[in-house]
């Protein structure tokens, strides 16, 4: 009968040695799996954001949803209810920025506007698209998609834009619409 013990009393601990082999405790490899799934650090309602520079407000930023996954390898926060950003120039000047959606893109600091993306700047130059990406850094915006440009002086429509943010330098694609131009007399004979 002893036999018969020593028998299952090493079956038991050959079974324990081979389930504690075959399990593994991979801090890694659980991390991957939670960020492959892209689980929000945190959800936030009904935000509001200030920013400065220079103890100077440059910035507002509100939305009724923030999601924030900046635990991700590549860090980024979305906005899936929309954004309202209102900018200070130097003279406290307002321009509105608005959409439907939007991603800010942590480490490039790139926001990726869309779905009536509509920015109106502080001399009444309005941008119509349905997405607009803005260089926070840079103070410049971008897109390849059709947009809609008015102020005093042009009524322009086209696809592509690369501009700083108070449009007074910028490039597109093809154009078509009004641009308005001041005659001059010359003195060519």
């Amino acid at each position: 009968m002893s036999s018969f013990n020593s028998c299952i009393s090493v079956l038991y601990i050959l079974l324990f040695m081979f389930h504690l082999c075959s399990c593994e405790n991979d801090s890694q490899q659980l991390l991957d799996l939670f960020n492959k799934k892209k689980q929000p650090v945190g959800i936030a309602s009904d935000i509001r954001m200030v920013y400065t520079d220079s103890m100077k407000i440059s910035a507002i930023l509100t939305s009724k949803k923030h999601v924030d996954f900046t635990n991700l390898s590549f860090k980024y926060s979305e906005f899936p209810d929309g954004v309202k950003v209102i900018f200070f120039d130097e003279k406290n000047r307002q321009s509105e920025l608005t959409s439907d959606f939007a991603t800010l893109y942590e480490s490039t600091k790139i926001i990726d506007l869309r779905g009536n993306v509509f920015l109106r700047s502080s001399n009444g130059a309005e941008l119509i698209s349905q997405q607009l990406y803005w260089d926070a850094t840079d103070n410049w915006i971008f897109t390849e998609f059709p947009f809609e440009f008015s102020d005093d002086d042009y009524e322009i429509s086209a696809k592509r834009l690369d501009a700083n943010k108070e449009f007074s330098k910028f490039r597109t694609g093809s154009l078509t619409g009004k641009i308005s131009v001041e005659e001059s007399n010359d003195s060519i004979k």
